[in-house]
């Protein structure tokens, strides 16, 4: 069995079942790890989430943001606007309730213990431990796949707060949560959120770097991988994968055998 990880499809149907084709993937044997932002931006939303969901236990699907902004949509919490017109045929689908069901209960994180991998859209907040953050997104899991899905989804956007504590109330607490784990790139003083950076490494402010150099020690053995910065590319450390190398974008779809991460396998577009 084979466990490959693919970074963000943002609804690119085609290259993706290429890229699939290219890996020789068998859903019977093998297993995919996908690092969210299943959809958006691309123009085949609806196939890739069908498609995903179909796959059943053979696929690992975190939730990105983008993800997470689909749910709003499809709950009425938010008016469609330019940037999600992508999305309208998955709401306009037959099957949209049972998508979107499916969907809510996708992980926020997905931690292997065996081989002490994590899987995450953006990345994990550098103070929490390995535990804390299984804690911290179960949190958030419960409330999506519940009858509190709707209140948690329309009090989750927002830039506040940027530091993380134990006494912060409930709603922010929950936005912070989300919004570590699926939009977090660049860290400011005393590891604060930082949103409005999200270019290359060399282009940062002085004061910002990116919340993987901030890892405490306990992350050194984790395996950690994820998407959602595109501006990265393809990153392979001794402890963190970046797979999200921006095909919506002109780049590259990218596929990791991470039992031979000297395995990467890519699509590109095609003129």
């Amino acid at each position: 069995m084979a466990i490959y990880a693919i970074g963000d499809i943002q609804g690119c149907y085609d290259p993706f079942r290429r890229l699939l084709d290219k890996i020789k993937f068998d859903p019977a044997e093998d297993q995919l790890w996908l690092t969210g932002d299943l959809v958006n931006r691309g123009v085949n939303s609806l196939q890739t989430l069908r498609y995903v969901k179909s796959l059943g236990k053979a696929v690992i699907s975190v939730l990105g943001n983008h993800d997470l902004h689909l749910l709003t949509l499809h709950y009425e919490l938010k008016p469609m606007d330019k940037g999600s017109l992508t999305l309208r045929n998955v709401l306009d689908a037959h099957d949209r309730d049972s998508l979107m069901e499916w969907l809510r209960r996708r992980p926020l994180i997905h931690y292997q213990k065996l081989n002490n991998r994590i899987l995450v859209h953006a990345g994990i907040y550098p103070t929490w431990s390995i535990q804390e953050s299984i804690a911290y997104a179960c949190e958030i899991e419960k409330y999506l796949r519940g009858p509190k899905c709707k209140d948690l989804l329309s009090q989750m956007y927002g830039d506040d707060p940027i530091s993380w504590s134990n006494e912060l109330s409930e709603i922010e607490r929950y936005r912070f949560i989300i919004n570590a784990f699926t939009r977090m790139r660049f860290l400011g003083a005393n590891n604060t959120l930082d949103f409005n950076s999200k270019g290359p490494i060399h282009n940062h402010k002085g004061y910002l770097s990116p919340w993987f150099d901030q890892l405490n020690k306990q992350w050194i053995n984790t395996t950690i991988i994820f998407g959602h910065w595109s501006a990265l590319g393809l990153m392979i450390k001794p402890n963190v994968i970046c797979l999200d190398t921006g095909y919506v974008w002109g780049g590259e779809l990218t596929a990791i055998n991470l039992d031979n991460t000297s395995t990467i396998v890519r699509v590109s577009q095609i003129k």
